[in-house]
């Protein structure tokens, strides 16, 4: 009715039969708000940065990460996982992080995308363990979505590093904050 496009959730949808739904709900909802997050850093790094000579490779980036919000958002149906409700809060702060860290100049920027990126590829890193303990087989599509996404984290990581992120003043103390902030925010995601 109506003429608009008509939505199959149902066709979407996968067996959940078999699954180890808590570990599968907590991946996916972290995995997530992750991907959110990441689009809200982006997003203030392209509000303060996007018209120098790095805006660019930010836009890159971000685009990179957009399309990992839509798989994430895609598989949160298809498995049937809420979000985390922090999410109010993971829009605020991606944003305040990557416009703070971006007027810190683009040496500044990049090492928040250090910072953010190791931290994100580590973590993709131990729920492929995990996975891969549960059933690769069983959790193969889900394997190749995470395996690739980590490939891209490490990508932005490397990128960080190429446009000078360790030159940036007090280096390592903003690495270290950011990245324990990064603990924070996927230990209160799992959960919340």
């Amino acid at each position: 009715p109506g003429g608009g496009a008509s939505l199959r959730l149902c066709s979407t949808r996968v067996a959940l039969e078999g699954i180890n739904k808590p570990v599968i709900d907590r991946i996916i909802r972290v995995d997530h708000a992750g991907e959110y997050g990441a689009n809200r850093i982006y997003a203030g790094q392209m509000a303060v940065l996007g018209r120098s000579s790095v805006g660019p490779v930010i836009q890159q980036m971000w685009n990179q990460e957009k399309d990992h919000l839509k798989k994430f958002s895609e598989l949160m149906v298809a498995y049937r996982v809420r979000p985390t409700v922090l999410l109010p809060f993971w829009n605020v702060a991606g944003f305040v992080l990557g416009a703070g860290s971006a007027l810190l100049g683009k040496k500044g920027a990049m090492a928040c995308t250090v910072a953010v990126e190791e931290s994100i590829s580590e973590h993709y890193n131990n729920q492929i363990r995990t996975l891969i303990e549960e059933d690769p087989e069983k959790y193969k599509e889900l394997l190749q979505v995470i395996k690739q996404f980590r490939d891209d984290e490490q990508e932005h990581h490397d990128i960080g590093l190429e446009h000078d992120a360790e030159a940036t003043p007090a280096y390592s103390v903003l690495k270290t904050a950011i990245q324990l902030g990064c603990k924070a925010a996927i230990f209160l995601s799992e959960r919340i």
